[in-house]
């Protein structure tokens, strides 16, 4: 092979890379990698198996949320609510185990049923109430964080670590690994082939890249949307338990209190177009773990954790921001 022709193969390569993984995707990798060199040379122990796995367990209610939220922009929604419905099933999870004699998957089942009510509750709202879905979930928002609060008295409900079951779910590892994380990625990747290899999940880009081709291809618009957001409310209980889990107790706002922030800024980090119609959950997952080692890299550095919440709004400003830039539409207020 001559040097010309090895020359002439690199371009096609790199290019052959981006197409595969994604420039947004090469992005994050990028990001992240210098996110944990910085940090990994301030701080000897934060590259250890120990932090990793601890930075792991910390992200695993964010990811499951940003996972979900995913779905719900690629279909042209979005769900502000998650947060308090996670909060909600938390509660929910511990009073249920509590009034059945310890009986964990009493709890854990009443909260996925409470949780899948409130998102299809969400869902008719959004659809046949026509109402704005940012509205309506603005509304969730307040509304089950209120209705966690009342049947709680807005205390910690329960005590759940005296059950093998939540000791697992919170604490048990599986190949070394914590099992929060196993229960993430096996989420994650039934989801990711749920759009991407799937009637479904071509359905949903659909509707968010074009609702109205979508509604003359025969696509039943309405009931997806019902659907998705039910699947959002059962996914924000299956986090709600682990919160549960992770904690010992029902926490009606405690832990559960900004995720609907960091759930929408790692979908928007990882690609997503808040218009719909495009996104994927590779990248939402690379945004949940850059998140969640800038998060762990300035706690160990003892810095005030009010500049997290700086740091997360102006990474979704910058999302959305490039994300604008990317589509070519006309910013608002400037000229044509």
């Amino acid at each position: 092979m001559t040097s010309t022709t090895l020359a002439g193969s690199a371009p096609r390569r790199v290019t052959l890379l981006v197409t595969r993984v994604g420039g947004q995707n090469l992005s994050l990798i990028g990001a992240l990698a210098v996110v944990l060199a910085l940090f990994g040379l301030l701080n000897d122990n934060y590259l250890s198996w120990n932090n990793v796995q601890v930075i792991g367990q910390a992200v695993t209610i964010t990811g499951l949320l940003a996972v979900v939220q995913t779905v719900v922009i690629i279909c042209g929604g979005l769900d502000i609510s998650v947060g308090s419905q996670a909060g909600l099933a938390s509660v929910v999870s511990a009073m249920a185990f509590t009034s059945a004699g310890s009986n964990a998957l009493l709890g854990m089942g009443a909260a996925v049923g409470v949780g899948v009510l409130v998102g299809v509750l969400n869902g008719v709202v959004i659809v046949y109430g026509r109402v704005n879905a940012t509205i309506a979930t603005l509304a969730g928002l307040a509304a089950y964080k209120g209705v966690a609060q009342l049947i709680s008295n807005g205390r910690a409900q329960g005590y759940v670590l005296n059950d093998s079951v939540f000791i697992f779910l919170g604490r048990g590892k599986i190949a070394g690994l914590p099992v929060m994380i196993w229960i993430l990625v096996l989420v994650a990747t039934a989801v990711h082939v749920l759009l991407k290899y799937t009637d479904i999940g071509r359905n949903i880009y659909a509707i968010g890249g074009n609702d109205t081709a979508a509604r003359l291809a025969g696509i039943r618009i309405n009931k997806y949307l019902v659907a998705v957001y039910g699947l959002i409310g059962a996914v924000a209980a299956v986090a709600g338990i682990l919160l549960t889990a992770r904690t010992g107790s029902g926490q009606p706002v405690s832990g559960s209190e900004g995720l609907e922030l960091k759930a929408i800024t790692a979908a928007a980090l990882g690609g997503c177009a808040l218009r719909g119609g495009k996104g994927g959950i590779g990248g939402t997952l690379l945004a949940v773990a850059l998140l969640g080692a800038l998060e762990n890299g300035l706690t160990g550095q003892n810095i005030n954790a009010f500049w997290q919440n700086v740091a997360q709004g102006s990474l979704l400003v910058v999302a959305v921001v490039i994300q604008q830039r990317r589509s070519g539409e006309r910013a608002v207020g400037l000229p044509a």
